[in-house]
C-alpha cells in the first residue's frame, strides 16, 4: 500500500501512522497480526522520511541500523543498499515473555527477508553490548533505539567513531518541524542540536532533513 503522497513501497506492505493521522485498526495493533501478514508493518515515520533513508543509503555497503522495531526502516537501507553489501540490524527484542515467541522480532524479520538485496545479519542484544567488540568501518549508521538523551549520547559516543570519511549518520526523531511530532526536550533533538546547531562539531556537517530526520556526514 501506499504511504500518504509518497512512492509505492517496493518489497511489502507499510502503514505509516506519521503521514496523515489515519487511524489504523486497534484491534490488528499486536505484531501477531503483522506476523501472521494480515496487516501491513507499521513504520514510525513518514514517507518523506522513508524517502530520505533510501537515499542516504543508496550503494552503502556496510550498514548499521540500531532499533528496528517491525522493521520498516531495515526495508528502506535495504532497497537501496549495494547488492553486495551488509545490514547489520541490533535489536533486543526484550519485551516477551517467551522468547521465541517474540512476535516484534518475528514480524520485522518476516517483512526484512522479503527484500533480497544485499545480505542482513541479526544482532538480537543491546547496542552498547555490540560497541565494545565491533571492529568493521560503517558507511551508514542510524540511530533510533532508546529515545532518552543520555541513550542517545551513548549511541553516538559508541558508534559514530566508526563510521567511515564520507560515511552518513542518520538520527530519527531528532527534528522540529511543522506540524510534528517531536519537542525540543527530546532526546535525540537535543543531541542533534548541541552537536550540529549550537555548535559544529569539527569534521561532520548536516547534509539532509526531512521531517524529523536528520542526516550528517563525516567529511573526509
Amino acid at each position: 500500500m501506499a504511504m500518504g503522497t509518497g512512492p509505492r513501497i517496493s518489497f511489502v506492505e507499510i502503514q505509516s501512522s506519521k503521514d496523515d493521522g489515519r487511524r489504523r485498526d486497534a484491534k490488528l495493533n499486536h505484531s501477531f497480526f503483522g506476523w501472521l501478514g494480515l496487516r501491513p508493518i507499521f513504520a514510525q515515520h513518514t514517507s518523506t522520511e522513508h524517502e530520505a533513508i533510501r537515499n542516504a543509503a543508496a550503494m552503502r555497503r556496510t550498514l548499521v541500523e540500531i532499533g528496528v522495531a517491525e522493521g520498516a526502516s531495515a526495508i528502506a537501507l535495504r532497497e537501496t543498499m549495494a547488492p553486495d553489501g551488509r545490514l547489520f540490524l541490533i535489536d533486543p527484542y526484550h519485551l516477551s515473555r517467551v522468547r521465541f515467541l517474540n512476535t516484534l522480532r518475528r514480524t520485522a524479520q518476516r517483512a526484512v527477508r522479503q527484500c533480497k538485496r544485499g545480505n542482513v545479519v541479526w544482532i538480537e542484544r543491546f547496542s552498547h553490548e555490540v560497541a565494545p567488540s565491533w571492529k568493521d568501518a560503517i558507511d551508514l549508521l542510524l540511530i533510533d533505539g532508546a529515545h532518552h538523551e543520555q541513550a542517545v549520547w551513548r549511541d553516538w559516543n559508541d558508534w559514530s567513531k566508526f563510521v567511515r570519511p564520507g560515511g552518513v549518520v542518520i538520527f530519527h526523531d531528532a527534528r522540529l518541524f511543522e506540524g510534528g511530532w517531536t519537542n525540543p526536550e527530546d532526546g535525540p533533538v537535543r543531541v542533534v542540536d548541541a552537536l550540529f546547531r549550537n555548535s559544529r562539531l569539527p569534521g561532520w556537517h548536516i547534509i539532509q532533513e526531512a521531517d524529523s530526520v536528520v542526516v550528517v556526514e563525516r567529511q573526509a
